[in-house]
C-alpha cells in the first residue's frame, strides 16, 4: 500500500467550486454537484476527482488507502477566514450590554469600555496566556470548518506588545491543524499612551517594529483602520508606503462607519478592503473596477446593529467579495462564519454560489493564496463533509449544520461525536 495515495469516498454530493469565476455574480446553477464521487489524494494535495467506482479501480493500481464513507454525505472545500482577532485577552460583554442599552461608542469608551478595555487586559496576559487562547479560538473555528484563519494583532499598540501578540500568533500555529496567517494591525488607534502625534506614531512603528517582522518572520501582511478617529487616508498613505517598500502585502479596514479606506486601498492596490459597511455607489465602482478584493464582515453588523455590506451592489458591479467573521471581542464576538455568512446572503440575497465562493477560494485570495478554496487537481486537500444529501442545507440551516468531518492537508484532523 502507498501511504502517498488516499480515497475518500463515496460521496452524495462533492462540490468542487472548480471553474467558478474569481470576480462578479455566480448564479447557483453554475454549481454542478457530483454524485456518488470521490477524492484522490497525494500526500497533501488533490490528485484526482470523480466517479468513485472509477476512482477505486486507480487507486488500486496506485496502491492507495482507502477510507470508505458510510451513509450520506457532502463534500465541499474548506473554509478560510480572512479577516479575524482572535489573538486577545478579556471580554466586552459589558459593552456589548450598553451598546444595546442604547449607550453610544463615547459612553462606552468613557466607562472604560471600548478598544483601549482591549488592550489592557491584552498587555497584562503573558506570550503563554494569548498563545493559549488563540490555540483555543482557532480550533474552535477548526471545528466549524475554518482550516485557515487570519489573525490580526492590534491589541498591543506599541512596539514590545505587538510583538508579544505576533509572536503568540506565530507559537499558536504551531500547535493547531488549522493554518494561521499572521497581520500587523499596529495601526488600529492611537494608543491613549502615546505622546505625539498619529504620524509620529506611525513613524516609530514602521522604524522599530517592522525590521523585527522581518527578521523573525512574524508576518508579511500590514494591516490599518483608516477611519475618523483613528487613522485618516493622508497619514496612512506614507505607512503603507513604507509597508510596500519593505515588501510587506497590504489589507485595509475600510468603509466602516464613513467613506475614504477604500480610495486608499485601491490606490496602493491592497489585496483587500475590509468592512464596507458605509460604502456608496461610488466606493462600490472603485474597487469592482480595482484588483481590491471586497470584504464582507457580516460579523460586525449584526454586533453593532449597522448595516451590511453592499454585497450584493458590489457583486452586480463585478468585485470579487469575500466573506470574513472579524472575530473579535469587542463588535463581532460571534466568531462563527457559516452562520455570519448565511445571514448575509439573506439580507443581500446572494446565491448560494456567491457565498460559498466568499468563504473559500474568493477568501484565500484576500489572503494571497492561490492553493486552497477547490477541490481540484494540486490543490491542497482542505475540505469537509456534511452528514446530509443536498449541499443547500449547509446554507440553509444558517450555521446550526456543522461539519462532520474537516480535513487539512490531505488528513481528518476533526470529527464530530455527533450522530
Amino acid at each position: 500500500m502507498d501511504t502517498a495515495y488516499k480515497l475518500i469516498g463515496p460521496f452524495t454530493q462533492l462540490i468542487t467550486l472548480a471553474g467558478l469565476p474569481l470576480k462578479g455574480a455566480i448564479a447557483d446553477e453554475q454549481i454542478v454537484p457530483l454524485a456518488h464521487a470521490g477524492i484522490l489524494l497525494k500526500g497533501n494535495k488533490i490528485f484526482k476527482t470523480g466517479n468513485y467506482e472509477s476512482l477505486e479501480k486507480e487507486a488500486a493500481l496506485l496502491g492507495a488507502m482507502t477510507v470508505t464513507l458510510e451513509g450520506e454525505y457532502v463534500c465541499i472545500p474548506a473554509l478560510t477566514d480572512a479577516h479575524t482577532h482572535i489573538c486577545f485577552a478579556g471580554s466586552r460583554a459589558q459593552d456589548y450590554a450598553m451598546r444595546n442599552s442604547g449607550k453610544t461608542y463615547l459612553e462606552i469608551s468613557e466607562a472604560g469600555g471600548g478598544i483601549w478595555d482591549t488592550v489592557q487586559h491584552t498587555r497584562k496576559a503573558s506570550l503563554d496566556e494569548l498563545t493559549t487562547s488563540t490555540i483555543h479560538r482557532a480550533n474552535r473555528h477548526l471545528s466549524e470548518g475554518v482550516t485557515t484563519i487570519e489573525v490580526k494583532s492590534g491589541y498591543g499598540l506599541s512596539v514590545k506588545e505587538e510583538l508579544k501578540m505576533l509572536r503568540a500568533i506565530k507559537a499558536a500555529n504551531h500547535e493547531t491543524p488549522a493554518e494561521l496567517i499572521s497581520t500587523c494591525l499596529a495601526a488600529h488607534t492611537l494608543p491613549r499612551d502615546f505622546e505625539g502625534s498619529h504620524s509620529e506614531y506611525l513613524e516609530k512603528i514602521s522604524q522599530e517594529l517592522f525590521p523585527v517582522l522581518l527578521e523573525e518572520s512574524l508576518c508579511n501582511r500590514i494591516d490599518a483602520f483608516v477611519e475618523k478617529g483613528a487613522f485618516s487616508p493622508e497619514n496612512i498613505l506614507p505607512y503603507f508606503k513604507k509597508a510596500i517598500e519593505q515588501g510587506f502585502q497590504i489589507t485595509v479596514h475600510a468603509d466602516q462607519f464613513s467613506t475614504g479606506g477604500s480610495a486608499v486601498a485601491v490606490q496602493i492596490n491592497a489585496l483587500s478592503a475590509d468592512h464596507l459597511e458605509a460604502s456608496t455607489d461610488k466606493e462600490v465602482q472603485l474597487l469592482a473596477q480595482s484588483d481590491t478584493i471586497a470584504m464582507a464582515l457580516p460579523g460586525a453588523t449584526i454586533g453593532l446593529g449597522c448595516a451590511f455590506t453592499p454585497a450584493r451592489k458590489l457583486l452586480d458591479a463585478g468585485a470579487c467579495l469575500a466573506i470574513a467573521s472579524d472575530w473579535n471581542p469587542g463588535s463581532a464576538p460571534m466568531g462563527d462564519l457559516l452562520s455570519q455568512a448565511s445571514i448575509l446572503g439573506t439580507f443581500e440575497k446572494l446565491s448560494n454560489a456567491e457565498i460559498l465562493a466568499g468563504i473559500t477560494y474568493r477568501a484565500a485570495r484576500a489572503l494571497n493564496l492561490t492553493d486552497r478554496g477547490r477541490i481540484e487537481q494540486d490543490m491542497l486537500a482542505d475540505f469537509l463533509l456534511f452528514q446530509i444529501n443536498d449541499y443547500r442545507e449547509i446554507l440553509y440551516q444558517q450555521g446550526k449544520l456543522k461539519p462532520a468531518q474537516v480535513w487539512k492537508n490531505g488528513e481528518c484532523v476533526f470529527t464530530s461525536n455527533l450522530d
